[in-house]
């Protein structure tokens, strides 16, 4: 008598709640087609689940077009999609707003962004290098 017996694994994919329409890009291959999606992956037997590997699961950002799997811990920006942007994302604190710091720049060109002036000619930047902290500039 010969019986036959098949053994292996499955991963059970779940959308996970508070990002059910977030839609981000791949760090792998660059497209929007990240989803949030909670893994669990189970010893089969007979093809049927039997033994779960994990307790609680994986939480992932997963591609769809090249299968790259992503912690959500590693992507704060999607975090913060959570709940339609009230996620639990990292928090600002009081302060000043982000931007370029102050002294980055000599006052002739501060004028020159600030539309109080002509622009510089090419021996006053020629003499002081590019404006440093202007993300025109590169």
């Amino acid at each position: 008598m010969f019986f036959f017996f098949t053994c292996g694994e499955k991963t059970i994919r779940s959308k996970l709640p508070g990002y059910e329409g977030v839609v981000c890009q791949c760090h792998n291959c660059g497209n929007m087609s990240g989803r949030v999606l909670k893994r669990r992956p189970f010893f089969t037997f007979c093809f049927v689940p039997i033994i779960p590997f994990t307790i609680s699961g994986y939480k992932d950002i997963s591609c769809h077009i090249c299968n790259y799997n992503q912690p959500l811990e590693q992507r704060p920006d999607v975090q913060a999609m959570a709940n339609g942007g009230a996620g639990v994302g990292p928090q600002r604190g009081p302060g000043p707003p982000p931007g370029p710091q102050q002294g980055h720049i000599n006052p002739q060109q501060q004028q020159y962004y600030q539309g109080q002036g002509p622009p510089p000619g090419p021996q006053g930047w020629a003499k002081q290098g590019p404006p440093q902290g202007d993300h025109r500039y590169g």
